[in-house]
């Protein structure tokens, strides 16, 4: 076992936890949603300080594994967003392209999946109802409340499995 598998795990989300997503909530806010240009407006999203300062700081006892209900689609942008960032290099699991299922089903499948083979010491999720669930679960979680919540992307969460 190398050191990096004996390391407790620390899972972060992306939008609106590390990534400000503020400037592309105008493309949810159309009817129809302009998903495309949601996602294709995501490199240019600013990091969220604090956020950023929580990853950087628990990766110093920790192996950060990132967990997003962006699409599979998006990884190169995203992997990019991260190490641009100085991110910590980590795992990203991603929504499979097509997977409509709300944001806190997908993630907390991931979550327990990560959890059969390492100690998950904790989430940070801006997501209220993934929070919650997350914590029923058994895990502990650090609620990402340094930006505004928006009802357009918590609809798409749940209601339309998009982000």
């Amino acid at each position: 076992m190398n050191e990096s598998s004996s390391r407790p795990l620390a899972v972060f989300d992306l939008d609106n936890t590390l990534a400000d997503t503020a400037h592309r909530q105008r493309f949810l806010e159309r009817r129809p949603r302009d998903w495309d240009a949601f996602f294709a407006a995501a490199p240019d999203d600013p990091p969220i300080p604090e956020g950023v300062a929580l990853a950087l700081s628990h990766a110093e006892e920790c192996e950060v594994v990132y967990l997003t209900g962006r699409p599979e689609r998006c990884r190169r942008d995203t992997l990019e967003w991260l190490a641009a960032q100085g991110l910590p290099k980590g795992r990203v699991h991603m929504r499979r392209n097509g997977d409509r299922r709300p944001a806190r089903l997908t993630k907390l499948e991931i979550l327990r999946g990560l959890a059969r083979d390492r100690t998950v010491r904790v989430l940070v999720d801006d997501d209220e109802l993934v929070c919650v669930d997350a914590e029923r679960a058994g895990f502990t979680v650090v609620r990402a409340r340094w930006t505004a919540p928006s009802g357009e992307l918590h609809q798409a969460q749940e209601g339309e499995g998009r982000t």
